[in-house]
């Protein structure tokens, strides 16, 4: 399989490996791009290579020391750099992509430096977030659990939520932020290879035992009650606060270091200042879609990505215990109709 091509059949060909979770995706070959990725190596050579740097801030430390961690996955462009700021905000540890700083050092040929969290007696409590793609597959591909997990961080002490967003206003929004680096064609490709990673991401959590939980960014439309639910759900109920939600004032600058995340350094190559904006408070943001062409709203549905979304749609629904007056509400058509 040649995962450079980006021709709408190659594409649905590779969505439909990563629906089957085929054992393959490990082993293809990842080539150079030049820029993001500057070495040709396989995925499960990746991983381990994420997982050694990652040991060695793990190493010889007892699993009652690892605080229980709020694990975010989605893509790009899914509301999760916002939702980081709210759980740093609401008074606990939050990482921006802890892991896949890691694995962009080592694409680049580089050695990353390891995560190294607190203690759970100093925090009970942590929040990090990954998020899938955007410019090479193995941005897309990677598991950032497996390393996790495979470096010593207990699977009992992690809570996975999994995170998701209206396909056409995600891809608008990729389209947006980075079609002046990496070309269209690229990013429509590695879009739908994130999405479509979910299964994958979902499917490795399951296997651990890692209890999951869906939150879907069209939630937001009403945040405060979503996001107490969400608190609630996770066990984090006495950590909720209106304030966190509403009053971020100069907490609200994502990128500056008076918001409430924990930046992880990563090679300059990817650093694209002002990508994630600021504001006041947790929100919801619509974005326009009319930018999209019909052929690339056309492959996101021959690829799977609709149904994707609409089981996470699902999923949130019933995670949330959402009335089917309020999942109308905030998910219109998408309700009812899961794959």
């Amino acid at each position: 399989m040649d995962l450079s091509s980006t021709s709408a059949d190659d594409i649905e060909r590779l969505a439909d490996l990563i629906r089957r979770q085929h054992p393959s995706l490990d082993t293809i070959l990842l080539q150079p791009d030049g820029e993001f990725q500057t070495r040709s190596l396989a995925l499960d050579v990746l991983m381990r290579e994420v997982r050694d740097c990652l040991s060695e801030g793990f190493r010889d430390r007892p699993a009652e020391d690892f605080p229980l961690l709020y694990y975010a996955w989605g893509r790009c462009r899914v509301g999760s750099t916002a939702l980081t700021n709210l759980f740093g905000v609401a008074g606990m540890p939050s990482y921006f992509q802890p892991v896949k700083a890691i694995l962009r050092h080592a694409l680049t040929g580089r050695t990353g430096a390891p995560w190294i969290i607190p203690s759970a007696l100093d925090q009970p409590h942590v929040f990090g977030k990954e998020t899938a793609g955007p410019y090479v597959p193995a941005e897309s591909l990677f598991l950032p659990l497996q390393p996790l997990i495979e470096a010593g961080y207990p699977p009992d002490k992690i809570h996975i939520i999994m995170l998701d967003r209206d396909p056409a206003s995600s891809l608008a929004s990729w389209l947006e932020k980075w079609s002046d680096r990496t070309p269209e064609g690229t990013l429509t490709r590695n879009f739908v290879i994130a999405t479509m990673n979910t299964l994958r991401v979902e499917s490795y959590a399951t296997r651990q035992g890692i209890p999951t939980t869906h939150y879907v960014y069209e939630a937001s439309k009403e945040a405060a009650q979503s996001v107490r639910i969400l608190f609630d759900r996770i066990g984090l109920a006495a950590r909720f606060s209106e304030s966190a939600i509403l009053d971020w004032n100069e907490r609200g600058q994502l990128e500056s270091k008076s918001s409430g995340i924990t930046f992880i350094t990563q090679p300059s190559v990817y650093m694209v200042p002002g990508v994630h904006g600021s504001d006041t408070a947790y929100r919801y943001r619509a974005r326009r879609t009319t930018s999209l062409s019909e052929a690339q709203l056309n492959t996101l549905e021959r690829c799977g990505v609709g149904d994707v979304y609409r089981a996470s749609v699902e999923a949130c629904v019933r995670d949330l215990v959402l009335s089917a007056e309020t999942s109308k509400r905030l998910f219109g058509d998408a309700i009812g109709v899961a794959a």
